[in-house]
């Protein structure tokens, strides 16, 4: 069935804080340097590919998408002289898991949490996997029984099968991964967009050149802002995510849909004051 309106920006809004651990709670990154990888970004790149096996850095760099040049390449497929992907995929959940039980507190025990936890778990396995390579390799593992773990892995499913959509709907616009942050940091209000933390460091030469070409296309005005056609352009691309990312939730009934807004409401109200971290 599908819902009589679309939902798929109220659950992002509700489960992104959930997902946020893995970039920002300090226990992720204390599991994974455990295991050996001795920097963040190592670590990311190994706990995020993992579910695509020992893929070369071609295809890391095609599902990501949002790396410039050569990035990926720096860390893989020399991630997997450290550890496995099944290795560093445990450790990542792990550290996730931990950083959401300290967050969380007293809210890991509700009936609430084992409620989101069940019914995110179902919607993150309701939507087809075609063209979704991230969120198809996330299916290809075991959903875990526990709770917590269980609420951390469906909410991170989600979020690549959101991520997926989000670069068909960048490629549909003719939008390359550096321009897509260029966007994105106007939209946040972060200017000039060159001091994004995801690009700042980039070769001058090649940011001025992401800024002329975006320019060329009236995205950009003069001084490096978005014009009405930029903004219009962010607003397609923000729609056209929503819209692909709405069939995990066509697994629910509307009033299950309810329970689960309701159920996860406080778990993300408190992730949202710790900054999820």
């Amino acid at each position: 069935m599908t819902h009589p309106t679309p939902v798929a920006r109220r659950m992002y809004d509700l489960t992104e804080p959930i997902a946020l651990v893995n970039f920002f709670a300090d226990e992720p990154n204390e599991s994974m340097a455990e295991l050996g990888f001795r920097s963040y970004w190592d670590g990311y790149f190994a706990g995020r590919s993992a579910p695509l096996g020992r893929v070369p850095a071609e295809v890391v760099d095609a599902a990501f998408y949002s790396f410039a040049e050569g990035e990926v390449a720096r860390h893989v497929p020399r991630v997997w002289e450290v550890a496995t992907p099944e290795a560093a995929h445990a450790a990542r959940r792990q550290g996730c898991v931990a950083a959401l039980r300290r967050i969380l507190g007293d809210l890991v025990a509700t009936p609430g949490l084992a409620r989101a936890a069940a019914l995110l778990a179902r919607a993150s396995v309701s939507a087809p996997v075609e063209g979704r390579v991230m969120y198809a390799g996330l299916r290809s593992l075991p959903m875990p029984e526990e709770p917590v773990a269980r609420l951390w892995h469906a909410a991170n499913m989600l979020r690549e099968h959101r991520g997926d959509g989000h670069v068909v709907a960048l490629m549909a616009e003719g939008i390359d991964r550096t321009e897509a942050h260029v966007l994105s940091a106007l939209d946040m209000g972060i200017y000039p967009a060159e001091s994004f933390g995801r690009i700042h460091h980039l070769p001058e030469a090649r940011l001025a050149a992401v800024m002329d070409g975006l320019r060329e296309r009236d995205v950009l005005d003069a001084a490096g802002r978005l014009t009405d056609a930029g903004r219009a352009t962010k607003a397609r691309i923000e729609s056209l995510t929503d819209a692909l990312a709405e069939a995990p939730y066509d697994g629910l009934e509307p009033a299950e849909l309810a329970d689960l807004v309701t159920a996860l409401e406080p778990i993300a109200a408190r992730l949202q004051a710790a900054g999820s971290q």
